[in-house]
């Protein structure tokens, strides 16, 4: 090996090193856009890029529901109050979608809630949170997953928590 083929070397893995540092930092500081429990309107359609998903839209009275149905069958229903705020998410199919996704700055709260309640039950395919902050069920066993979850504190005027299925 000469001695300007080893520098060529180390100078391709310094700029790679580089790169990959500079990439880094930039994606630590750009913040995620994915729709989530509390997040906006604008990120409904990263999630549908994300998911790699078709969505359709519906309106109603007081909100709209964006339904995401991913290749492998899961569907997401997204549901944005008039102030454009995702107020309530929904799923169900034959694989958990990722929650942390899909509940965003509250997946931490059911995180910690979800293991304190399956310490404490029997049956491992049903939960149930019911907080100020959060109210959450899941529910499911292999190939059947469903469940919704909502902040009690974001529903628009005259829609229920029943409304989010």
């Amino acid at each position: 090996m000469t001695r300007n083929s080893s520098s060529i070397r180390t100078w391709k893995r310094s700029r790679w090193g580089s790169l990959l540092a500079g990439l880094s930092l930039q994606l630590a500081i750009i913040p995620h856009a994915f729709a989530a429990l509390g997040g906006t309107l604008d990120s409904v359609q990263s999630d549908q890029h994300r998911m790699m998903a078709t969505m359709k839209s519906a309106n109603a009275p007081a909100y709209t529901i964006h339904e995401i149905t991913t290749p492998a069958g899961v569907v997401v229903r997204e549901y944005v109050g008039s102030s454009g705020r995702v107020f309530g998410v929904a799923w169900e199919g034959p694989f958990m979608p990722d929650l942390r996704q899909i509940l965003g700055s509250y997946f931490k709260h059911f995180a910690a809630a979800s293991k304190a309640k399956r310490a404490s039950l029997a049956s491992r395919n049903r939960l149930v949170i019911s907080e100020p902050g959060i109210v959450l069920e899941s529910t499911g066993h292999m190939r059947a997953y469903s469940g919704r979850a909502y902040d009690p504190g974001l529903l628009p005027e005259g829609v229920h928590g029943n409304d989010v299925r």
